[in-house]
């Protein structure tokens, strides 16, 4: 064998044990987005007592054992739904620019649309789950955050009370409870669920400030 054949032998096995590597993380991180996309959809159909974690492996395709090597326990694993949900609509919230409420309106549907149904499961029981109790409070949070940050050009038109109570009808309009009643419980559709939130927001933002507090 010539020095040549050696050298590139020799350079071929860590290659090849890259590419394992490599295509194992992938196939790990498949299986893990697998599992959250199978308990999020369970989650989002049945109450927390009533899911096992059995019903996640099956749903997922893998078993029990690799649910448990990747999230421990149940609550683990429902804080790591709560992350996945949680990253996927701030991401998208995000790209709403500040101070463009119709975009601002538009995005929350969008969102309520395919996760409101399962947030209203969630917080219905958050009196009964701590986990579900510790999603729900860190939802109200980001939502929070995100309304003052998305209608900042609105607001600072506002000082003190007058402020406070702003940013509090723009939480209240964009909350889920809203979307909820509009669309599941007063059968609105998605495109006068929008409409009846802008008009609700325009009015808020665009009226002339009063001395209430």
């Amino acid at each position: 064998m010539s020095l040549l054949t050696d050298m590139k032998s020799t350079a071929t096995v860590p290659r090849a044990r890259e590419y394992r590597m490599v295509a194992r993380a992938e196939s790990a991180a498949r299986t893990h987005q697998r599992v959250l996309e199978a308990a999020f959809a369970l989650y989002s159909e049945y109450d927390f007592d009533d899911v096992s974690l059995d019903d996640v492996a099956e749903r997922a395709g893998v078993t029990v054992r690799t649910v448990l090597r990747r999230f421990g326990t149940k609550e683990a694993l429902v804080d790591a739904v709560a992350d996945f949900a949680d990253e996927a609509i701030e991401n998208q919230r995000n790209e709403v620019l500040p101070g463009d409420a119709t975009a601002a309106v538009r995005r929350v549907v969008l969102d309520y649309e395919r996760y409101g149904d399962a947030i209203m499961r969630l917080l219905s029981q958050e009196g009964r789950a701590a986990a579900f109790r510790r999603i729900a409070n860190r939802g109200r949070a980001l939502h929070y955050a995100w309304v003052e940050r998305t209608f900042e050009p609105q607001l600072s038109r506002r000082r003190g009370a007058s402020r406070s109570r702003l940013l509090a009808e723009l939480i209240a309009i964009t909350d889920v409870y809203t979307w909820k009643l509009l669309r599941r419980d007063l059968g609105l559709s998605r495109q006068v669920t929008v409409a009846a939130l802008d008009e609700m927001v325009a009015g808020i933002t665009t009226r002339k400030p009063t001395r209430r507090s």
